[in-house]
């Protein structure tokens, strides 16, 4: 089942840039990290995995900590 899941995501993002993917403990059973070019691909993601099963998924957007800083300079 995982593997169709990650196959479709695939075939429809592939411009997703997997990093990890983990099996967890606690409310949710996985949790996928993954570089995506924008929100819009991150949703199809994100919908894929509700079209494929998924009870509920949740998205957070992440900045990498150097680009943080420069942000944070940008605003001091």
């Amino acid at each position: 089942m995982g593997k169709e899941w990650l196959k479709k995501v695939k075939e429809c993002c592939p411009e997703v840039h997997w990093i990890a993917h983990y099996a967890i403990l606690g409310p949710y059973d996985f949790m996928d990290i993954y570089d995506a070019p924008d929100v819009e691909t991150a949703h199809k993601v994100s919908i894929i995995s509700r079209a494929e099963g998924a009870v509920a998924a949740e998205s957070w957007q992440a900045l990498p900590y150097d680009r943080f800083l420069k942000l944070l300079e940008s605003v001091s």
